[in-house]
């Protein structure tokens, strides 16, 4: 496995890829590297030729008073868990390889992210769209993927590459969980034993939203009554947003439907969690 760390060591083994008419997968990651990430790189090894995986904790996506120097990272660990997936190449590059000191073009996006995460980090996603299009760029890939646990942000490199008519396929992929139903996330690491426990209380609002629409509920207000209702029961946890929105547009709609994506970000203690599921799937 190749480990590179600037953008033309990257160029050079995808153009060489390229001419020998290889398929390439992009998995971009911030790293510290879960089973989540691992079966984004399954997939990815399934259906592409050769596999990149940046692992790049991205400081523009961070607000001002968010956890950039805290986020976790563990190169060596992600490192061994891309080897062993079988991924071709993992671009670990530094904020000075990414960023020139006089950076100044972003890629931004209006509507779309302006609901949910967006409504309460409000640079985040321009921060994402940025590095994500350099990494398109960069690598050059048939095919990306991204995680479903994030539905926001799949939405949004979605409706990028749609819009931008960059020549790569998004794929998203299911959410995983871990055996109590909490779902992986590398913030996960940040609770106490007392916090962890307390987690579980966002899959279980989503187990009773999920419950009403089997039930034949469609009344949004409704649904997220029952599920604010379950979150409010623990005194740990303090709600960012639960919300109803259309899965492609992001915005609030009245009554659920087929492709609805019922989601929420919740603080247990001062560590945010978000999980969804999509009506029907």
């Amino acid at each position: 496995m190749i480990i590179a760390t600037t953008v033309a060591e990257v160029r050079e083994h995808v153009q060489s890829w390229k001419m020998n008419g290889l398929s390439i997968g992009l998995v971009p990651t911030m790293g510290f590297l879960h089973e989540g990430h691992a079966s984004l790189m399954e997939r990815a090894t399934r259906e592409c030729d050769r596999v990149v995986v940046s692992i790049f904790v991205n400081p523009i996506q961070f607000g001002p008073t968010e956890d950039l120097e805290s986020y976790p990272r563990d190169f060596e660990s992600d490192s061994a868990l891309c080897a062993e997936k079988g991924v071709a190449l993992v671009f670990h590059p530094e904020a000075t390889e990414m960023y020139a000191p006089d950076f100044c073009t972003y890629v931004d996006m209006d509507r779309v992210t302006k609901t949910l995460c967006g409504a309460s980090r409000p640079t985040h996603f321009r921060g994402v769209c940025t590095v994500v299009s350099k990494l398109i760029n960069i690598t050059k890939p048939d095919r990306s993927y991204f995680g479903q646990k994030d539905a926001q942000q799949l939405a949004v490199v979605r409706r990028m590459v749609r819009d931008l008519d960059m020549d790569v396929e998004i794929i998203g992929c299911p959410i995983v969980r871990e055996t109590d139903g909490l779902a992986k996330s590398s913030r996960n690491t940040y609770l106490r034993p007392e916090e962890r426990i307390a987690a579980l209380v966002l899959s279980r609002a989503l187990g009773a939203g999920r419950q009403m629409v089997a039930e034949g509920g469609r009344d949004s207000n409704e649904i997220l009554s029952v599920m604010r209702s379950v979150i409010d029961t623990e005194p740990l946890a303090r709600i960012d947003y639960v919300e109803i929105v259309d899965g492609v547009s992001m915005q609030p709609i009245e009554s659920v439907n087929t492709g609805t994506l019922i989601a929420m970000a919740v603080y247990i203690g001062r560590t945010r969690l978000i999980d969804n599921f999509i009506v029907g799937e």
